[in-house]
């Protein structure tokens, strides 16, 4: 039993290890592109010509947001002969009604449909394909329901698309409620890394990337090619990216384009939208991840579609390494042979400051004028979360990988955009206390355990570790039950 906790706590490690390896790689593939730019400067040009675009806004139950979309896209600086707006409408409360009067509230010369389906087969992916059936424009652009994108969206993406390969132009998310809480800020931090350093990092290095879902434009003839949308992962993004790019289509990501959006302010929201993307990641690469493999691609190309596509099964090898972090404590103490082993925690150290890295130059990106001020206030919190978000996301990435199927469970949305907005009493929150949650509290407790015995054991090693894991489940556990104990509609 000793030598298989000692194992698989070494194999855990060792996987965090060569994931923030991976990390590091990128990084230093974004810092080449940054330098790449100032040296080329990528000039951009004006349409010459305005082909059709069709823009489909898929929703689900959104009375809250769903006005403020319509009035975004229908506000594009883009003729208005030249692109329909699609509202792919699945919902089934009074947002129908508010979608509908805000259609007949609009200038009679903006083209909009409002479409319902008879049922929800297939979800967002299903709504998607819907739609596309029946698109007049040779380009889709895609906005989910907390977006409020820029009027020069299609003037400042279309241009890309000269290039015949080009399948997608993906923007930068931003943030529309970044100070609203803590809770924001870490999303916002942990987002800015991924579309900084991640997107720009596997682009410039010739890597896939991927379709985010949202805020970005595809040339119709690439999805077809790629095989059309599909339902049978719950990222259809991520999955429809892989399909395109193993077909020879290119994709296009515009870091200094930024869409904002709105980040979920609770707890319950973000682990709804944490779960179904690495859910989904885990169902997308079980799908996809031999036919990466046995591809014609550059074995660097491999290594980062394989981290990518597994990036979510960080959080498996993250939560074993914790839980059995404590034993380890113990096999240490009663059996000295052992130290080689347990020393191996010094890969983690390295591992944490890549990671920390790959945090600091998106910190330095995002935040300029304050980097250094910005990063050590919040990098520590949002690593701790993450900790504590491990149980959560372990599990959502297992049933991916072990073909468990659910729903397609979106992530409520608020309008809240400043400080003074409040979620209480909002109609789709509905909190629980589930076994989830009571398991986050009871892992809180196991790693208060793990520091009172590195102190009975005079083991400090792991303390720090301990206490970030000690804190990140009970800070997590708390803001669960926090809208049930502040509101939350049950």
């Amino acid at each position: 039993m000793e030598i298989a906790v000692v194992v698989l706590y070494s194999v855990s490690l060792l996987f965090i290890f060569l994931f923030s390896i991976g990390q590091l790689n990128l990084t230093w593939f974004y810092l080449r592109s940054r330098k790449h730019k100032k040296q080329d400067a990528e000039v951009e040009e004006e349409l010459k010509e305005y082909p059709m675009v069709t823009i489909q806004l898929p929703l689900y139950n959104e009375k809250y947001v769903a006005e403020r979309l319509i009035e975004a896209v229908s506000s594009f600086d883009y003729p208005r002969d030249r692109f329909e707006i699609q509202v792919l409408d699945d919902s089934t409360d009074e947002t129908v009604d508010i979608i509908r009067e805000k259609i007949n509230a609009l200038d009679s010369d903006i083209q909009i449909e409002h479409i319902q389906r008879e049922n929800r087969v297939g979800f967002k992916a299903g709504a998607l394909k819907y739609g596309t059936e029946i698109a007049k424009g040779d380009y889709i652009a895609i906005f989910d329901a907390d977006f409020l994108p820029k009027p020069e969206f299609l003037k400042k993406t279309l241009p890309y698309f000269k290039d015949d390969s080009i399948g997608v132009v993906q923007t930068r998310w931003g943030h529309l409620n970044k100070d609203y809480s803590t809770l924001t800020k870490l999303q916002a931090f942990g987002l800015d890394a991924h579309f900084s350093i991640e997107q720009s990092g596997r682009s410039y290095a010739g890597s896939f990337i991927n379709f985010n879902g949202t805020a970005g434009i595809w040339r119709k003839s690439c999805i077809y090619d790629a095989g059309g949308w599909s339902s049978d992962t719950l990222t259809e993004d991520l999955d429809l990216s892989y399909r395109a790019q193993m077909k020879g289509w290119k994709f296009k990501f515009l870091e200094d384009l930024e869409s904002p959006a709105e980040l979920p302010v609770i707890m319950p929201a973000v682990k709804s939208q944490q779960y179904r993307w690495n859910k989904g990641a885990a169902e997308t690469a079980k799908k996809n991840i031999w036919k990466v493999w046995t591809s014609d691609i550059k074995l660097v190309n491999k290594w980062h579609a394989f981290f990518h596509l597994f990036n979510s099964s960080v959080f498996i090898s993250l939560f074993i390494a914790a839980i059995l972090s404590i034993p380890m404590l113990y096999i240490k103490f009663g059996n000295p042979a052992y130290d080689f082993y347990f020393d191996l925690g010094s890969v983690f150290l390295l591992g944490f400051f890549s990671i920390g890295f790959f945090y600091w130059i998106s910190s330095k990106r995002m935040v300029p004028e304050k980097t250094g001020r910005y990063f050590f206030r919040t990098f520590p919190t949002f690593l701790t979360v993450s900790m504590g978000l491990s149980l959560h996301n372990a599990v959502a990435v297992l049933e991916g990988l072990f073909g468990l199927k659910s729903d397609f469970i979106r992530t409520p949305k608020f309008n809240i955009l400043k400080k003074s907005d409040s979620w209480k009493n909002n109609e789709y929150i509905r909190p629980k206390i589930n076994f989830m949650t009571l398991l986050e509290g009871f892992l809180a407790l196991y790693f208060i355990f793990g520091i009172v015995s590195g102190f009975v054991l005079e083991d400090y090693g792991l303390m720090f570790f301990h206490i970030m894991l000690s804190l990140g489940f009970l800070g997590v556990f708390y803001q669960s039950v926090k809208p049930i104990a502040y509101g939350g509609n049950s």
